[in-house]
């Protein structure tokens, strides 16, 4: 069964969206960076601490993490930089 939208493994890492780790004060030094950063195809990375063996059991009836993907937790902060960098549409 083909799923709707699959991720692109050969689609590169175009523009970070919002400041950088850096900027915001959210990591010590190169390692552990979060952050958001546009695709050439027009998807989005997010680079954040991987969370779902501790949300596995307390997810909403309607939330599935699916085989292959992660639930990913990102600083408030990081995303919020990224707003501006986002279309409205």
């Amino acid at each position: 069964m083909n799923q709707p939208w699959d991720a692109d493994p050969d689609a590169a890492l175009t523009r970070r969206l919002g400041k950088s780790p850096a900027e915001l004060g959210t990591t010590g030094g190169r390692d552990g960076c979060p952050d958001v950063w546009e695709l050439d195809n027009g998807d989005i990375a997010v680079i954040g601490r991987d969370l779902t063996a501790a949300y596995q059991a307390r997810l909403p009836q309607d939330l599935v993490v699916g085989e292959g993907e992660r639930l990913v937790v990102i600083p408030r902060i990081t995303l919020l930089s990224a707003k501006e960098d986002l279309p409205d549409a």
